[in-house]
C-alpha cells in the first residue's frame, strides 16, 4: 500500500485555521464504541457560530477504502459554515481491519449521531445531507441506497435530504471490474470487494435502488473524460430515475480527479456553485 499511499495523501491537506468567531469547531467527538481506543470512529463539528436549525452536511473522505482522515478539509468548513451550513466530517474504520459494510454500518452509526445532536450544535436533524469523495462516494450512495444500514441504527433512507457525489467509479463494482481498462484497478476494486462477484453486487449502490423505498435526491459529479466515473454516474444516474429518484450527473471540466475535491469551496469554483445549489433547494430530509 504504499504506493498508494504517496498518490494519495499528497492530495488530502489540513483544514485552514478558522476565526473563532466565525466558526463552532468541536473535534473528535465519538459517535459509536465500534473504533475502539484507536478512535477510528469519530467526528469534528464546524457549526456557524450563531444561530440554530442549520442544515447539516456529513463530509466522507476518500482514500481507496484504506487511508484518509477526517481533517483533510481544505476550503470545505469555512466555504459550508459561511453559507449557514454545519459541517460534519467522520472517519470511518479502514481496510484493511474491515469491509465496505463496517465502513458504511459507521457512515449509518454517523448519521443517527447527528440525528441525536444536531441541535447542540446549532443544526437540524431533519436536514442532513450527504457529501463523499472518491470512496467517500461509494459509500455515501451506499447508505443512501441500501436501506439496511440506516436501519440497523433505528433508521430510514428518509433521513437524508440529499446526497452529493464526487468522481466517483463504484457504484456499478462488476461493471467496473469487466471494463477496468488497467490491470491496476480491477486489482483495486477485487482488493476491496473480493472477486465474488455476489459480494461485488451486494457493495454496489445501483443494485439497491427500488421505487418506493424514499431514496433522497443525488447530485452526481465527475471528472469530465474520465471514462470510468463517467460511466458510473451516468448508469447510477438512470437507474435512479427510473426508480422515480431525481438524479443529475454534471461533468467537472478541467478538473481532475484529486482537484474535484481540493477545490471544492474555493469562489469562482464551478462544482461548488452547482453543489451549493443543490443544497439550497434540498434543505429538508424525507422524514
Amino acid at each position: 500500500m504504499t504506493s498508494l499511499a504517496a498518490i494519495l495523501l499528497p492530495l488530502l491537506l489540513a483544514v485552514p485555521a478558522l476565526a473563532d468567531e466565525e466558526v463552532r469547531v468541536e473535534q473528535d467527538i465519538a459517535y459509536s464504541d465500534a473504533g475502539g481506543e484507536g478512535g477510528s470512529t469519530r467526528l469534528d463539528v464546524y457549526a456557524p457560530a450563531d444561530g440554530e436549525d442549520h442544515p447539516v452536511v456529513l463530509w466522507v473522505h476518500g482514500g481507496a477504502w484504506r487511508i484518509g482522515d477526517k481533517a483533510h478539509l481544505q476550503r470545505k468548513p469555512e466555504a459550508f459554515t459561511s453559507r449557514g451550513y454545519v459541517l460534519v466530517s467522520v472517519n470511518y474504520r479502514l481496510l484493511p481491519g474491515v469491509t465496505y459494510r463496517e465502513q458504511a454500518g459507521d457512515l449509518a452509526a454517523a448519521i443517527r449521531w447527528i440525528g441525536e445532536h444536531a441541535g447542540d450544535h446549532g443544526g437540524s436533524p431533519d436536514r442532513i445531507a450527504l457529501i463523499g469523495h472518491s470512496a467517500g462516494a461509494h459509500l455515501a450512495a451506499l447508505v443512501a441506497t441500501d436501506h439496511r444500514y440506516l436501519e440497523a441504527e433505528g433508521l430510514d433512507l428518509g433521513a437524508l435530504s440529499g446526497v452529493v457525489l464526487l468522481d466517483g467509479a463504484g457504484y456499478d463494482i462488476p461493471r467496473q471490474v469487466r471494463e477496468a481498462r488497467v490491470p491496476r484497478m480491477k486489482d483495486l476494486y477485487e482488493g476491496v470487494f473480493t472477486e465474488d462477484e455476489e459480494t461485488q453486487r451486494d457493495a454496489s449502490p445501483i443494485t439497491h435502488i427500488a421505487e418506493g423505498k424514499g431514496i433522497p435526491p443525488f447530485l452526481i459529479l465527475h471528472v469530465a473524460g474520465r471514462r470510468d466515473s463517467q460511466a458510473q454516474s451516468e448508469g447510477l444516474a438512470a437507474r435512479l430515475v427510473d426508480a422515480g429518484v431525481e438524479a443529475k450527473v454534471i461533468p467537472a471540466q478541467g478538473k481532475t480527479h484529486a482537484t474535484i475535491n481540493r477545490e471544492l469551496g474555493i469562489p469562482g469554483d464551478e462544482p461548488t456553485s452547482v453543489v451549493f445549489g443543490f443544497l439550497g433547494a434540498h434543505r429538508s430530509s424525507g422524514r
